[in-house]
């Protein structure tokens, strides 16, 4: 990460196809007139040193204003809205409904079950090409794998007759007590949505990071429009911020 004067720069060259891991990250929303700055602001920061990063994504740290973007739109652009939810350690609320059926929770061994994620991921693929992105999600996970060796980070499993059905990653800041934790990427298969896993899911993390890593606070952030936020809403997290991103996906794909 990079500070700038006018933005700041976010490479991960390791992973250039990781949209949100090369990136820039505005201050205040840029207006319609500005697509053309940006976009070279974009190229200079990140295309032009990474070839592969062939989309365009660009954070905005304030909450969506939503006034209209057509040179944005004309070019290919999609407005991506975040809010962002934060648990405190004496909010976490129990779930209303057990989940159905047998569950097992645990943290996955990203040196043995890293494959399993992969596929379970994959589910969400978002259009894009599926062996590109398998191949960036285990760039991802080869990350993963660094950060939890600092102790930075945990990945959990939810898992139901043998199979992986649900899954997130949980990051703190530091190591030790005190620390700010963040969840990463919560994932339902397909096939096992509607049970009350994902409740179970981060309820179980969420409970993790308050008595066994002792964080101070937990963030989620979460599409304001998908049915999940109910969800963190109903087990404590309350809304405190709001972001988004405009993002043109790279040639090819979704």
């Amino acid at each position: 990460m990079i500070e700038r004067d006018d933005c700041i720069v976010v490479r991960t060259p390791g992973n250039p196809t990781f949209y949100w891991g090369n990136c820039l990250v505005l201050p205040a929303p840029p207006g319609d007139a500005d697509l053309a700055h940006w976009q070279a602001r974009f190229d200079a920061e990140i295309g032009n040193l990474q070839p592969d990063s062939r989309h365009v994504a660009i954070g905005v740290a304030a909450p969506w204003p939503g006034m209209p973007l057509p040179r944005w739109e004309a070019a290919g652009f999609a407005v991506h809205r975040t809010t962002m939810l934060r648990l405190a350690p004496d909010a976490l609320l129990a779930p209303c409904k057990p989940p159905r059926g047998a569950v097992e929770l645990r943290a996955l061994d990203m040196d043995t079950e890293s494959e399993s994620l992969v596929d379970l991921e994959s589910t969400d693929a978002g259009g894009f090409e599926l062996g590109a992105y398998r191949e960036y999600l285990r760039r991802q996970h080869g990350r993963y794998r660094t950060m939890h060796a600092a102790g930075l980070l945990q990945w959990f499993g939810l898992w139901c007759d043998g199979t992986l059905a649900a899954s997130c990653g949980l990051l703190r800041d530091s190591a030790g007590d005190g620390a700010m934790g963040r969840f990463q990427r919560v994932i339902t298969h397909p096939a096992w949505r509607r049970r009350g896993l994902c409740t179970a899911l981060v309820q179980g993390v969420s409970h993790f990071a308050l008595a066994n890593w002792r964080v101070r606070e937990v963030y989620m952030a979460a599409d304001p429009d998908d049915v999940a936020i109910g969800i963190y809403r109903a087990l404590g997290y309350v809304p405190v911020d709001g972001a988004y991103g405009l993002q043109r996906n790279a040639p090819g794909d979704g």
